[in-house]
């Protein structure tokens, strides 16, 4: 008997209890017959579908076994499809002796590709957080061998659990949450598996509409159209319609749609021998990853891919990146690109410039997208309250010298305000300036005579109000110029930073040292961040949070003003402790750090920034298209 709970991680849409399949085999060595065990497809980001399905573990032994007689075809030089794998971690491992706690690493196995993870040292409970991919050809049994193992003494490698997952009833081109128990209940394993074909999508007869037409910094897109499968095509008023006002409380937790479609490429740079690469496009929201078909030989890829994912939270960032793919299976970077959904025009199709790898700067090459993004509000704005998706592969931070150089002069940029309002403050008190000193004089009088509690944020909500006024007179010429331009003196000097460390050497200081500076480190970059998303929210940088920051102070000022306060802190507390009796699964939030955790930083802002391509390259695609 198999047992099923799932959902898809980016929006695929949940198998009937009748066709379920499970992907899941427990194996020990090899598969046998009779054998049971129990697995999970979570929706981390999905809905909350429960489905039980039986599976007949002896015809699912047949189909396996018969596909393996199958006399094997001649392989061809460009991979079918590829398998991109997020490990996680694992949990309640069991160890082989009581004495000694394993450290324990993943094999997997998928037709001849093989990938070793990291081993982590004297845990039961791991956490590895790695991303890989795993190439295939069709004509290879689909389906992914995996193995948890700890090494012994004399290097000898014992085997703590096993499973194998069938790739072939996975919805491909679909980013699934999975949660494997290992068999003879040695364990869980939590994975996020993504199956992408290798081919484009085939074409339909081309038509142009109104979305084609070009914005400003774009190239204009002639007469180029997206070929799009009839699998992929989906009527966009149907979807649309899921997300209409009315239906607000169905499926909280999926609040939109969004369409990649990956056209094409220019100008890219070069990287293998005979000045061409082998380009291919990845595209990342949050913890989903896509991948395009690589094209061969070329510096202007067509790739024609149409790509479909649910959104969770919209103030999530698409990110596009392209890779020169190698003999070796690495991964030469070629240029990247992040896109904030709240950025999307629906239905535009446009030129991205490509940057580098930190998007901090103008890389060589663009490449054309066309998005379109339907999302419901109301969903959007209980979901900004909440907190934030984890990205599992983000990397580890390490300490390095520039960047606590960086930290420390953000942080210093923050106490100089502090200081200067001090010293304002101390001019008014010490009738430096006599107008001053007696306006401020004035103002303290009234509001001491007249304050009331609902002032407070009457009197943020006026900042927003000041702050707008101010950037839809004074600063909207300075937009355009921005737009250019790369980012500032301060992050490209990084890179030559990181330079001079690595040639003065580190090996000399202790490691509890270096462990103590980056929790320096860190926390004065989060002091500084948090201060840059107030600052950011309060200056409209992102207009549809300012704009919600304002709505929620009114909100609070009409409240206070009509509403005693004791009964609105009666309701708050009865909330919280309600809370978990409630939804005992519940996470235990502040709705504030929520709200600003969707408020990009200074850094972020400039890696956001699009850049205008190139004029050579803009004359080049018009040269090409005429």
């Amino acid at each position: 008997m198999w047992s099923q709970n799932g959902a898809q991680l980016n929006g695929g849409s949940t198998p009937d209890e009748s066709d379920a399949t499970n992907p899941f085999l427990s194996t020990k060595g090899q598969l046998e017959e009779g054998a049971a065990s129990t697995f999970a497809i979570q929706g981390q980001q999905g809905g909350e579908a429960d489905f039980l399905s039986k599976l007949n573990v002896k015809n699912v032994f047949n189909r396996l076994s018969t596909k393996s007689n199958e006399p094997k075809k001649v392989r061809s030089k460009v991979w079918n499809y590829v398998v991109n794998v997020v490990l996680i971690e694992g949990r309640d491992l069991l160890p082989k002796t009581d004495n000694t706690l394993p450290d324990p690493f993943v094999k997997f196995k998928l037709g001849t590709e093989r990938y070793k993870s990291k081993s982590k040292p004297k845990t039961l409970s791991p956490k590895w957080m790695e991303q890989f991919s795993l190439y295939a050809f069709d004509d290879q049994k689909p389906v992914l061998e995996i193995s948890v193992r700890d090494t012994e003494i004399g290097g000898r490698e014992t085997v703590l659990g096993s499973m194998i997952i069938d790739l072939e009833i996975l919805e491909k081109e679909k980013t699934h949450r999975m949660e494997g128990n290992l068999k003879d209940d040695a364990g869980t394993l939590s994975l996020l598996i993504t199956v992408c074909s290798m081919t484009s999508d085939p074409p339909q007869p081309q038509q142009r509409s109104p979305s084609e037409s070009s914005s400003p910094g774009s190239t204009p897109s002639a007469d180029i159209t997206p070929t799009i499968s009839l699998q992929n095509t989906v009527n966009r008023q149907t979807i649309a319609d899921q997300y209409k006002f009315i239906k607000s409380f169905k499926n909280l937790r999926d609040l939109g749609w969004l369409q990649v479609k990956v056209l094409k490429a220019h100008g890219l740079a070069a990287v293998d021998m005979g000045g061409k690469s082998d380009p291919f496009c990845v595209l990342e929201l949050v913890n989903s990853r896509l991948q395009t078909q690589t094209i061969y030989k070329c510096l202007t890829p067509e790739w024609n891919k149409t790509f479909t994912f649910t959104v969770f939270d919209i103030h999530s960032v698409l990110e596009v990146t392209v890779y020169d793919e190698n003999p070796d299976k690495k991964m030469d970077f070629l240029g990247r690109i992040a896109i904030p959904l709240l950025k999307i025009r629906p239905g535009e199709r446009r030129w991205y410039q490509l940057k580098d790898a930190r998007l901090m700067s103008r890389g060589k090459g663009v490449i054309q997208l066309e998005l379109d993004f339907v999302f419901n509000t109301l969903k959007a704005v209980v979901r900004t309250f909440n907190p934030r998706e984890p990205k599992y592969t983000s990397p580890e931070p390490k300490f390095r010298v520039s960047i606590m150089k960086r930290n420390i002069d953000r942080v210093s940029k923050i106490a100089q305000s502090v200081v200067e309002t001090g010293k304002f403050v101390r001019s008014c008190f010490n009738w430096d300036s006599k107008p001053r000193s007696a306006v401020a004089f004035a103002v303290f009088i009234v509001m001491i005579l007249c304050l009331e509690l609902y002032m407070i944020p009457a009197s943020l909500a006026a900042v927003f109000l000041k702050n707008l006024l101010v950037l839809n007179i004074v600063e909207g010429f300075k937009m355009e110029k921005e737009a250019n331009e790369s980012a500032d003196d301060d992050f490209d000097e990084d890179e030559d930073l990181e330079k001079a460390e690595k040639s003065k050497g580190f090996v000399e200081k202790l490691q509890s040292i270096q462990d103590v500076c980056l929790q320096v480190q860190e926390s004065m970059d989060q002091v500084a961040t948090l201060a840059e998303r107030a600052k950011n929210a309060l200056t409209w940088k992102v207009p549809w949070l300012s704009s919600l920051g304002l709505f929620v102070l009114i909100v609070v000022t009409v409240l206070l003003y009509f509403v005693p306060l004791r009964y609105i802190i009666l309701a708050w507390g009865v909330n919280k402790f309600t809370k978990k009796l409630r939804s005992p699964n519940a996470v235990d939030n502040n709705e504030l750090l929520d709200f600003l955790s969707r408020v990009p930083s200074d850094k972020e802002l400039v890696q956001f920034r699009e850049l205008k391509p190139e004029a050579a390259i803009q004359a080049a695609i018009r040269k090409k298209q005429q």
